[in-house]
């Protein structure tokens, strides 16, 4: 989601624009070539979290990507909810033929994810986005060429 002229995030940051305001912040999803980026920062609140799962799911299934990279590097917390969610959205991209990979995540939050026995199937996980990136152009050049 992109705030007036597509140019960054609507709402995102803003003072004013969260509960108070009535309207949640929205989380920007760029997408870059084939592969849809989306960058967590702070913390992301259930209905937000929800939000973000259709607007993945309506991206992919709208522009046929082939990749999601979502980067956590900007959480603090990820707990059970947001984990179910991560997974999730990892599930309804592989239907829609993307592979999803999860970047940036902090020791902290890995060591929490397995203390609630979290083990987020479907996704694949890189240290930060560069590598993310890697990550699924490499299979999408795999997958070229074969019969």
């Amino acid at each position: 989601m992109t705030g007036a002229g597509g140019n960054g995030p609507a709402g995102y940051g803003h003072p004013g624009a969260g509960a108070a305001g009535g309207h949640a912040f929205t989380v920007p999803v760029l997408k870059l070539g084939d592969i849809l980026l989306v960058t967590l920062q702070g913390e992301l609140h259930d209905g937000m979290a929800e939000q973000l799962q259709q607007d993945i799911t309506d991206r992919i299934a709208h522009t046929r990507v082939t990749g999601v990279v979502i980067d956590i590097s900007g959480v603090e917390i990820v707990d059970s909810f947001l984990g179910r969610v991560l997974a999730e959205i990892a599930a309804g991209a592989e239907l829609l033929a993307a592979r999803t990979v999860l970047a940036g995540m902090r020791p902290v939050v890995a060591i929490t994810l397995v203390e609630l026995g979290l083990t987020l199937p479907g996704l694949l996980t890189a240290l930060d986005v560069e590598r993310a990136m890697e990550l699924l152009t490499a299979g999408e050049r795999e997958g070229e060429g074969s019969p």
